[in-house]
């Protein structure tokens, strides 16, 4: 049965002292609503049994994304895509920013919010697992006073949670400490996209010395509320990974976990799957380690060499002189995350000369040969990168060709994109997309199209 709107009343006070006092002056009298993609749910079922809505959708307060030194204040109405576009999210909390990928399609990333996850308290969210392990913590606040949480525990039970009926959350607080760990997520869902979570998984994870010196669990849809696997994780700490581990934390893993049987699973799928996402963590957290292991050692190798020799050896990887004798010069890297930082770093710096240096390294889009001048290994590069185009029907090789003219007539340089994972057809779109850009809009566009390059070349640099 449908809901009759004039049986609602929706208000929007348009600040955040103004909505607190509204809370304030009739406690639980009041639905609050940010972007309404589960409240509207329930409306549009005739299920809503709030009937007074205040609206705190655009409140300034709840839309920022603080940074200090030490910690992130994520504002509780901020959405999936404020997360997943945020550069520090993406860089430092990457299994919030994936979550946020998995929640639902665009347009409700555009409208769901944060907090409004977290307040509906359904144990399936994609999120809170993400906010388990990173340790977040809440930013309640009222006309009363503000209070800060542990996330952990917030949840009491089936949709139950610590909120006071006057509160809001204001801000997720997490603590910016995890650059070092390896994290993975996995969603098991019926399909591969905008389905609600049979399973799901979050996880970090940190080796030292050999042995894991901490782990991080979380699970979603296998409890009335979000859980951490804490006893797993007590079993694989100060442990070595390896098979007699992964067999005694999945059986830890699917025991500890308090499944029941619905719509979407039983209760033994739930916990055969829930065994085996931890294994396969496991198994990626030491895959992990041994790789930064030898990127230590191919890395170790490089920093010793003379600043000329080590120039020549990365030049591949872009193709500018001036970029490759800067990477040598930020020696000693250390680790991966260096290496991409420092790129980054000096290619952002370069004159446009050196830019453009870089963007003749490569031979055009739909052409297997590289300019005669380009070192061996990044015609070889260039080769891989453009297999799917090499595939494509001759109509779109064709229309490339066509394309790869204009654009050198337009700009004079040949057109520069990152084609690894790209059909012909989307590289052909994104082409004729920039053709219409300025001169200046355009050579910034080919120069992230070329750091992107240069990053994915550095990786397989790493790894040769």
């Amino acid at each position: 049965m449908r809901a009759n709107p004039a049986e609602f009343e929706l208000v929007a006070p348009g600040s955040l002292p103004a909505v607190l006092s509204l809370l304030a002056q009739k406690p639980g009298g009041w639905q609050p609503i940010a972007g309404g993609t589960d409240v509207m749910v329930q409306y549009s079922a005739g299920k809503l049994s709030a009937r007074h809505l205040v609206s705190i959708w655009n409140l300034p307060e709840l839309r920022r994304i603080e940074i200090s030194a030490d910690e992130i204040q994520i504002g509780a109405a901020c959405t999936y895509s404020d997360l997943r576009e945020h550069k520090i999210v993406n860089r430092e909390f990457p299994l919030l920013s994936l979550a946020a990928g998995w929640t639902g399609g665009v347009a409700n990333q555009n409208r769901g919010t944060l907090g409004g996850n977290i307040v509906n308290a359904s144990p399936a969210a994609d999120s809170p697992p993400a906010l388990l392990v990173y340790e977040a913590e809440l930013l309640l606040v009222s006309a009363r006073s503000e209070r800060l949480v542990p996330y952990a525990g917030f949840h009491t039970g089936y949709r139950k949670t610590q909120l006071a009926p006057d509160e809001l959350i204001r801000a997720i607080c997490l603590k910016r400490r995890f650059s070092g760990y390896y994290a993975h997520a996995r969603k098991v869902g019926a399909r591969n996209a905008q389905a609600i979570s049979k399973v799901c998984l979050a996880a970090l994870g940190h080796i030292a010395g050999g042995v894991v010196d901490d782990v991080r669990l979380a699970m979603g849809s296998v409890a009335p509320v979000p859980l951490r696997l804490s006893e797993t994780e007590r079993i694989v700490e100060g442990k070595h990974i390896d098979s007699q581990i992964i067999t005694l934390a999945r059986t830890t893993a699917a025991g500890e976990i308090r499944p029941i049987d619905d719509i979407r699973s039983t209760q033994s799928y739930r916990q055969a799957v829930a065994g085996n996402l931890v294994a396969e963590f496991l198994e990626h957290l030491a895959a992990n380690h041994e790789r930064a292991q030898k990127i230590a050692a191919m890395l170790a190798r490089w920093n010793a060499l003379p600043a000329g020799e080590a120039a020549e050896e990365v030049l591949p990887c872009c193709g500018s002189k001036s970029w490759a004798s800067g990477m040598a010069n930020h020696r000693p890297i250390q680790d991966e995350a260096s290496l991409l930082a420092a790129c980054d770093q000096v290619w952002t710096k370069l004159p446009e000369s050196d830019w453009l240096e870089a963007f003749r390294s490569h031979p055009r889009i739909g052409e297997s040969r590289a300019p005669a001048s380009a070192p061996a290994k990044s015609a070889a590069w260039s080769g891989q990168e453009q297999q799917k185009v090499g595939a494509a029907h001759e109509d779109i090789k064709l229309a490339l060709a066509e394309a790869n003219r204009a654009y050198e007539q337009r700009f004079h340089r040949i057109f520069i994109v990152c084609a690894t994972g790209k059909s012909a057809h989307e590289i052909l779109e994104i082409l004729r997309r920039r053709l219409l850009n300025d001169d200046a809009t355009e050579l910034l566009e080919a120069a992230e199209q070329q750091r992107q390059i240069a990053h994915l070349r550095l990786k397989k640099w790493l790894s040769s």
